[in-house]
């Protein structure tokens, strides 16, 4: 197939943020992503206001060709965000948004497009063996941000597959006396308890708020990113346990998705994720995620990554549109 010569509008939504580019693309690499621009959701009525905002910035007209990845299932006539207000209607894009050609994907979907675009200088190594992704076989894509994300990429002699998951959203099993407690804490709010409930950038807090029951202790709220701030530094016992705490949790879901999607490797993305990548190594996640019983050597020799890039979503949507327009 021919390649694209041509500038779009990529657009990453999460649940906390917006992120905005022009992206760049030649034949079929996206070779450059400029005008970037983050902004709050909440301080936004809706995409178009955002995009207006965008254009603002810009200073010029836009491309008339857009490529927006969405934290929600890509499907039906309304789009509906778990963790952001916005809605938008996939058929209403072009009169809104004033674009003739656009392309739509689920956000860690987009992420799986990013990988084709992606080099080893955009991973950090964080278990397992450290050798590159592999040509041939699925790569889960994992990733904690505001939710949890899952994906995952098919290669073959074909090119790659991506698929767009909602496993961020499968039942929290706990394997501990601490996790029951942090399930039984859960309980009392919530009528069921997904696994992003736990290691998804509010999952912190969760987890503090558990262990601080299981000892009996009376502390003080705080918000997520002040509690971030505290885990990260070491500067409260506590906040440091509910870190310790989301990385086991984390490595033992990670394995759980790679084993369900018959993985070959596995590549984690997301927020948290690059919040937490200096103390991934020193925590439980790779005992965790290799704790599969009679399949541990398998996980053993499945190599696990970080993205890198700061971009993968607004990277990833481009190269989502490239592979339905080119």
């Amino acid at each position: 197939m021919s390649g694209l010569d041509e500038e779009i509008v990529a657009v990453d939504i999460g649940g906390t943020h917006a992120r905005f580019a022009l992206a760049r693309i030649d034949g079929h690499r996206v070779t450059g992503l400029s005008h970037q621009l983050v902004i709050k959701a909440a301080e936004h009525a809706s995409l178009q206001t955002a995009w207006e905002h965008f254009a603002a910035t810009v200073a010029r007209p836009l491309p008339r060709a857009a490529a927006i990845a969405i934290a929600c299932p890509i499907s039906g006539e309304v789009l509906k965000m778990t963790n952001n207000p916005w809605i938008i209607r996939p058929a209403l894009i072009p009169e809104k948004l004033k674009v003739d050609r656009y392309a739509l994907v689920n956000d860690f979907g987009a992420v799986g497009h990013a990988l084709s675009q992606l080099g080893e200088a955009d991973y950090r190594h964080v278990t397992g063996p450290d050798r590159p992704l592999p040509d041939h076989g699925v790569i889960s894509i994992v990733g904690p941000g505001t939710g949890l994300g899952v994906a995952h990429v098919l290669r073959t002699a074909d090119g790659a597959h991506v698929t767009e998951t909602e496993g961020g959203h499968i039942d929290f099993a706990p394997l501990d006396a601490i996790e029951d407690a942090i399930l039984a804490t859960l309980r009392q709010s919530l009528r069921r308890v997904s696994v992003e409930r736990v290691v998804a950038g509010p999952g912190l807090s969760a987890i503090y708020h558990a262990l601080a029951a299981l000892e009996g202790r009376s502390v003080v709220s705080l918000d997520d990113a002040a509690l971030w701030r505290l885990a990260l530094a070491g500067e409260d016992s506590l906040a440091v346990a509910a870190l310790d705490r989301f990385c086991l949790s984390l490595g033992a879901i990670v394995g759980d998705i790679a084993l369900a999607q018959g993985a070959k490797a596995v590549v984690l993305a997301g927020g948290v994720g690059l919040r937490i990548a200096d103390h991934l190594p020193r925590s439980g996640f790779a005992q965790r995620f290799c704790a599969k019983g009679r399949f541990e050597g398998l996980m053993a020799d499945m190599p696990v990554k970080l993205i890198t890039h700061p971009q993968p979503g607004l990277l990833g949507a481009a190269a989502a549109f490239v592979a339905q327009h080119r």
